[in-house]
């Protein structure tokens, strides 16, 4: 698990954080800090994974708190305020989210900290998608294939079928490029369960699923890591 700590001066960026950590798979809420100083004397003597970290604090802000650290842990900023965004990229910050943060956004930053830190252990095995107003859980070892209709995406599961508001591109980005390949502006599938492909088609058992043209060298790509694979 990703030990997160946030630090912020504001109790309710704190709150809304820790929610959005909690509910986020692979991440566990370590500690909150009100500022610079509190967050130093934590990091002192615990380890973190990921820092979330305010930028506008009292006597010290975010951006030259970073800097004083020695071996800071990866960073997301988050502020009101957009004109430090330079300067923290310039620091390799994972994002900076401007507030108030929503949670696809922030969900968007953890996944770009995943891809940035790709230890097998801390990938989860699962995403949560938002189906009817309710967060569901999707195994990634059920996820067969999804299919775009305009904003919204169709994930096809062993265990059931589920429509969420999203787009392909959003999807592409939130899961493990590891197990999942994009294949056409409109489909993406689950690697494990590719049987077969051809020239225009790719098969996950009896079910054809089209190429895309701008996809087609990365899918051919695959070929020598799938076992299924028909040579």
């Amino acid at each position: 698990m990703i030990k997160c700590l946030v630090v912020d001066d504001e109790p309710l960026a704190q709150q809304v954080l820790q929610r959005y950590i909690d509910q986020t798979p692979g991440l566990t809420f370590t500690a909150s800090c009100a500022n610079a100083m509190e967050a130093f004397q934590f990091l002192s003597i615990t380890d973190v994974n990921l820092m979330f970290l305010d930028i506008k604090m009292p006597a010290l802000n975010g951006v030259d708190f970073v800097r004083s650290l020695k071996n800071p842990p990866p960073v997301i900023f988050t502020t009101a305020f957009s004109e430090y965004a330079i300067e923290s990229y310039e620091l390799d910050a994972v994002d900076y989210l401007l507030k108030p943060v929503t949670y696809e956004r922030f969900e968007k930053s953890v996944s770009k900290f995943f891809k940035q830190n790709t230890v097998s252990e801390i990938i989860p095995a699962y995403t949560y998608f938002k189906v009817d107003g309710k967060l569901v859980r999707i195994e990634h070892e059920t996820f067969i294939y999804a299919q775009s209709i305009k904003d919204y995406v169709i994930i096809f599961t062993t265990k059931g079928n589920y429509i969420t508001h999203m787009t392909m591109k959003y999807l592409a980005e939130l899961l493990p490029p590891t197990a999942f390949q994009r294949v056409h502006r409109s489909y993406l599938v689950g690697i494990k369960y590719i049987s077969g492909l051809d020239n225009q088609k790719l098969y996950l058992g009896e079910i054809p699923v089209p190429i895309g043209d701008s996809f087609k060298i990365d899918v051919f790509s695959l070929r020598n890591k799938l076992s299924k694979i028909d040579k």
